[in-house]
């Protein structure tokens, strides 16, 4: 893969641009420090790199409680190699200041996270796992804010991790759906019915030009590649489970989840989907995999996805990371 010189340089200003935000961070006694919102993946990414462990601002306010306008607390889930912060930096404050209590979880670590990649580098290990480890999130959400049930948003690896969540690790009640700990699955770019081998190498080198330096692949990118043993175990009942709503958003210029249509999803018995692609109706939306949480009309269909009330999504410009 090429890129300009030009882009490059545009690249570097973002990051120090980043890296001066960092004195900004603000923490509160009983939460991790928030960073700022950002407009963008690369200067989020770039200030996760110097400050691995904040949260997305308007998260993890544990004080927080659901009002009857917004009944369920929201989960975000980031992607491969992402994390909490710089997959919602802009998307998190949107939700929160609309009213809904949010919360976001980094997942995923693996023995390669001892063995030299970067603390902000996350979601590498098995999804099985890390299926687990949102369990254990969600439990803790619930209980804080006296809830029966939340809706959860994921970016690509992020809305794997949720369905084998609501398949095998107690997420769903197949045998009495109204028990159910998730009412709406919404989902960005995720690599529903796996990805080819390029896209996840890709993704691998995107992130290295952005400066993680050397990735490894990790177990998670080889269970998302198409015909892999865990995307077969994933989807051999089918895409959904009874009694929750999967909301999918793709956009065509996605590089990473390849082809972009393995994102859509299929309705099974007692559950509803519905596709979305970004550029139907918005052909100057160009976003890409990387910048496609960052699209003003895409924050605003997982508005209206978790709230149908919600004004019709907006068509503005959103360009590529790559």
């Amino acid at each position: 893969m090429t890129i300009s010189r030009r882009h490059r340089m545009l690249m570097l200003c973002s990051l120090t641009a980043a890296g001066m935000l960092g004195a900004t961070s603000v923490s509160a006694a009983e939460r991790s420090p928030e960073g700022p919102e950002l407009h963008s993946f690369p200067p989020a990414f770039g200030f996760s790199m110097l400050n691995p462990d904040v949260d997305a601002p308007g998260t993890n306010d544990w004080s927080c409680r659901p009002t009857s306008q917004h009944p369920r607390p929201v989960v975000l889930v980031h992607g491969t190699w992402e994390n909490r912060y710089n997959n919602f930096a802009e998307l998190a404050p949107a939700l929160k200041r609309d009213g809904y209590c949010v919360f976001g979880l980094d997942y995923g670590d693996s023995d390669d996270n001892g063995a030299g990649l970067h603390p902000a580098v996350k979601g590498t290990g098995d999804i099985r796992r890390s299926a687990a480890e949102l369990a254990d999130f969600v439990d803790e959400v619930l209980a804080a804010t006296d809830s029966s049930q939340v809706d959860i948003v994921g970016h690509s690896q992020g809305g794997v991790v949720p369905r084998q969540y609501l398949k095998a690790e107690g997420g769903a009640d197949l045998d009495d759906p109204a028990n159910n700990k998730v009412r709406n699955l919404v989902t960005l770019g995720a690599t529903h019915h796996g990805t080819t081998l390029s896209g996840l190498a890709t993704l691998a080198d995107h992130l290295r030009l952005l400066g993680v330096g050397q990735l490894v692949l990790g177990e998670a990118a080889t269970q998302q590649a198409q015909g892999s043993e865990f995307m077969t175990e994933l989807n051999a009942d089918g895409d959904t489970v009874p009694g929750v709503d999967y909301h999918v958003i793709a956009t065509r210029y996605d590089e990473v989840t390849t082809p972009y249509e393995s994102t859509f999803l299929t309705a099974g018995p007692g559950a509803t989907v519905r596709n979305i692609t970004l550029q139907d109706g918005c052909a100057i939306d160009a976003s890409d995999h990387l910048s496609m949480t960052y699209s003003g009309r895409a924050i605003d269909y997982v508005e209206q996805s978790l709230d149908p009330t919600a004004p019709e999504p907006r068509c503005e410009p959103n360009p590529p990371v790559f």
